[in-house]
């Protein structure tokens, strides 16, 4: 179960066997763009004072050709480093600003189009560097070791506390149209839903005016960087069909399971159209943080036997689920970096549903190893139709889109998949 992709598609897909990608086999024959290595700097910025020498020395003296493959080189005096935006952030949470989230600009009225460039006869999506992840911003710098559990736990309950105030000071409540809603237990829930989200928000006022709690500023709005705001709002405008998704897996051949397998699996899926309705990318991020659970199952299982001494002959197995599990990881990188996780809401559900699926998974591997791996597969499955119908509906817009530096990152390594051959083995890999 590795990585299949389309050859329109901006994102990663998962399924059991590999297929070329926008950003792997188009990168690697030149029929899409070439590598690009984006350097310590996670955004360009120009400000009305720069001069207009510093623009075109970007322009003309930022490339650099070298082994054929395009090298974007970034400058001290473009933008702070990553460390300094981290410790900005960190601040900015004590004080309580905010400051995780990238800056809007109010002032744009018209829309600026996302810049092209041509190399050779090539015109593709001019690439920069963005990441607007939530954990990214406080995750991607520091020690290779951990510290101590409380620790680590305070720390992110800290951010978390406060992301989820924020959610409930200042997020817009849109006004309920009941002629649009289905049947009265629709109506009854958007109500409800409403006012606890009311409740709640007052609570908060009146908890920081008498009870000394901190009091919370909404994120800053002002936009820094049209380009990245254009991106911004181009992702916004990428469509899923739930239905479309649905034909597409009724089209294919099912996979084979039992009932009680098939349960839990379409109550989840009923779950995902209605959570993530009309919003692909933030579904996407939760599929990639639930995907990875099955391999480091896997591996915890198959370790435990070794140790145990039932069990050896499957050793290279392990070998094939890390090559998975980082390719998972690299998924979640990479739609972390659209601004997959930026609500609390999301990351609340996708990290308890992963935590309480790995041990689910565990149990099913004790039980029968077979049955682990095919309510794996069915998920898998769902991931491939999901990923082939937004890659299909979008297939023009996602063309005029830069990829990901995550995705640059990955695709154009030398270690992609940790070595084919480790997918090659993957299909040679017999469960009984």
């Amino acid at each position: 179960m590795g990585s299949v992709t389309t050859m329109t598609s901006v994102v990663p897909v998962s399924s059991l066997l590999p297929r070329p990608n926008l950003w792997s086999q188009g990168l690697r024959n030149g029929s899409f763009s070439s590598s690009c290595a984006l350097v310590k700097h996670p955004r360009f910025r120009f400000s009305k004072s720069s001069s207009r020498e510093q623009l075109m020395g970007w322009q003309e003296g930022c490339r650099e050709r070298r082994k054929g493959l395009c090298v974007a080189s970034i400058s001290e005096r473009d933008g702070p480093t990553l460390e300094e935006e981290e410790e900005r952030a960190r601040a900015d949470e004590r004080t309580g600003m905010g400051g995780y989230k990238l800056k809007e600009n109010p002032k744009v009225v018209q829309p600026v189009q996302l810049e092209m460039e041509t190399l050779g006869d090539i015109v593709r999506p001019k690439r920069f560097a963005f990441n607007y992840g939530f954990q990214a911003k406080f995750l991607r710098t520091g020690p290779s070791v951990p510290g101590n559990v409380v620790k680590l736990a305070f720390e992110n309950f800290g951010r978390e506390w406060r992301s989820l105030r924020r959610t409930i000071l200042f997020t817009e409540l849109k006004r309920i149209d009941p002629s649009k809603l289905n049947g009265p237990l629709e109506i009854v829930t958007a109500y409800t839903g409403r006012g606890l989200f009311l409740f709640l928000r007052g609570l908060d006022k009146f908890l920081t005016l008498y009870d000394g709690l901190m009091e919370l500023k909404p994120l800053e709005t002002n936009g820094e960087n049209l380009e990245q705001d254009e991106l911004r709002a181009a992702l916004k405008k990428l469509t899923l069909s739930n239905q479309a998704v649905w034909d597409r897996e009724n089209a294919r051949p099912p996979v084979e399971a039992p009932w009680w397998i098939l349960g839990p699996y379409y109550l989840l899926c009923l779950m995902l159209d209605v959570i993530f309705n009309d919003r692909p990318i933030q579904r996407f991020w939760f599929l990639e943080t639930v995907a990875r659970m099955p391999y480091f199952s896997y591996i915890s299982m198959l370790h435990l036997y070794e140790t145990l001494g039932w069990w050896r002959i499957g050793a290279e197995v392990r070998k094939v689920h890390f090559a998975e599990e980082w390719n998972e990881m690299h998924h979640l990188r990479i739609m972390e970096s659209l601004g997959g996780d930026l609500e609390w809401g999301d990351r609340f559900f996708a990290q308890h549903a992963a935590f309480f699926y790995y041990w689910v998974l565990n149990l099913m591997f004790l039980i029968s190893p077979k049955v682990a791996y095919n309510f794996s597969e069915l998920i898998e499955m769902h991931a491939v139709d999901t990923y082939g119908e937004f890659a299909d509906a979008n297939e023009e817009l996602l063309k005029t889109l830069p990829p990901p530096p995550a995705a640059l990152e990955y695709y154009e390594s030398e270690d992609l998949y940790i070595g084919t051959c480790l997918i090659l083995e993957s299909r040679n890999m017999q469960v009984r």
